[in-house]
């Protein structure tokens, strides 16, 4: 009897192939919008969880973290909701003037940020019209938000990490170990038949058709799916036609 896939047996991350929460400093969100306040950078902590380093921000009123943005420093002021367009601060996308890289922003007012958070990321402030304000990602792709929707003022830390490079195995599976991610991509026609149907033979081939339809079971469904009916259907039409 041959065993799962890969992918089916990481499922939605259980078992083994979950990140060790002990590691991870919890969820970065930006504070309520009812606490408008500033704080003073206190340290810039790595984060195992994710790309970015983390900013510890001393408050009033205690601690709290954010994404360090690239450039900050200990010491350095970040403002909430209200305040200056400095480095790290995050406030209303209509505070924010025109031509100003940001990053961390909220889909909706209030969500606690949802784009661009990743290491080196950054988005554009292009334009603001009446109550949105038009944002060019990183992607290249033009978005308008709510004037209300924050974002955190300069780039996200951490961009040169994709040039350090990976000496040893070890380090990309402990490094990988910490984002849940699969360290190695392993081909099918490179396994054991037991382990994927693409597996065995005399040399590394798949052996049997690549295409499987959308009715096939889920041990099975690797490879390229089969065109879908309704395609198939506008295809036969353009043909006859």
């Amino acid at each position: 009897m041959g065993k799962r896939i890969i992918s089916r047996r990481r499922g939605a991350g259980t078992g083994r192939y979950r990140s060790p929460s002990h590691r991870h400093h919890g969820a970065i969100v930006h504070p309520p919008p009812e606490r408008v306040l500033a704080g003073t950078v206190v340290a810039i902590v790595p984060s195992p969880g994710r790309t970015a380093p983390v900013a510890e921000v001393a408050v009033p009123d205690g601690t709290i973290r954010v994404l360090a943005s690239a450039g900050l420093a200990t010491g350095d002021r970040i403002s909430f909701q209200e305040g200056p367009v400095e480095r790290g601060s995050i406030l209303p996308l209509g505070r924010i003037p025109d031509g100003t890289i940001v990053s961390n922003l909220e889909v909706k007012p209030f969500d606690g940020g949802r784009l661009v958070r990743t290491a080196g990321s950054s988005a554009l402030v292009t334009a603001h019209a009446g109550h949105e304000v038009t944002v060019q990602l990183p992607s290249g792709r033009f978005k308008q938000f709510l004037e209300s929707c924050r974002a955190q003022v300069g780039a996200v830390g951490g961009g040169g990490r994709r040039e350090r490079p990976i000496t040893k195995a070890g380090k990309r599976f402990w490094g990988t170990r910490s984002l849940a991610r699969p360290p190695f991509k392993v081909r099918g026609v490179a396994m054991n038949p037991v382990n994927h149907p693409f597996g065995g033979g005399a040399h590394q081939h798949v052996g049997r058709p690549s295409t499987v339809s959308k009715g096939t079971w889920p041990g099975a469904k690797v490879g390229r799916f089969s065109r879908g009916t309704s395609k198939k259907r506008r295809r036969d039409r353009r043909e006859r036609g």
